[in-house]
């Protein structure tokens, strides 16, 4: 897991040629303007998820995890916490869905980190990183995301 500013994202280390492609995306000039859905940048290796929600207490946080693709989690606008443990300690309740590339789980409380990301901040979360998304970070807020799937 690599978590930066947008901007520093490519200096953390040394990354695949796809990782660099959608971090790029995510430095477009129109990136505050993109609809909600799908956005194709390099077909189903590369790809975008623009997504606008409220964020949910973190009571009772429902992980996942991905085996084909790496997440790069950015928030545009707002701020959320994101749970992190090691994709191993889930203790899935949803079985893998090979189709939808996603299980869901969830671990034991005190066993998992949480991650504040706020406006301009990215994760880079890889198939051993365990996530729960869109938890409030207080209360709950409006939260404009976007998520680049990134074919391992």
């Amino acid at each position: 897991m690599i978590v930066s500013h947008v901007k520093q994202l490519g200096l953390q280390a040394t990354l695949p040629a796809r990782l660099k492609t959608g971090i790029e995306f995510l430095q477009r000039s129109d990136i505050r303007v993109l609809a909600d859905g799908r956005v194709e940048i390099d077909g189903d290796r590369v790809f975008a998820i623009v997504q606008r929600y409220e964020t949910t207490p973190a009571a009772e946080p429902a992980f996942e995890y991905h085996r084909k693709y790496i997440d790069i989690q950015f928030i545009v606008a707002g701020e959320e916490v994101i749970g992190w443990v090691p994709s191993q300690r889930i203790e899935v309740t949803e079985a893998y869905d090979e189709d939808k590339d996603i299980a869901f789980g969830r671990a034991p409380q005190g066993q998992w980190t949480p991650l504040l990301l706020q406006a301009g901040h990215a994760a880079v979360l890889y198939p051993e990183d365990g996530h729960a998304p869109k938890l409030a970070a207080g209360k709950p807020s409006p939260v404009h995301k976007i998520v680049v799937k990134v074919a391992v």
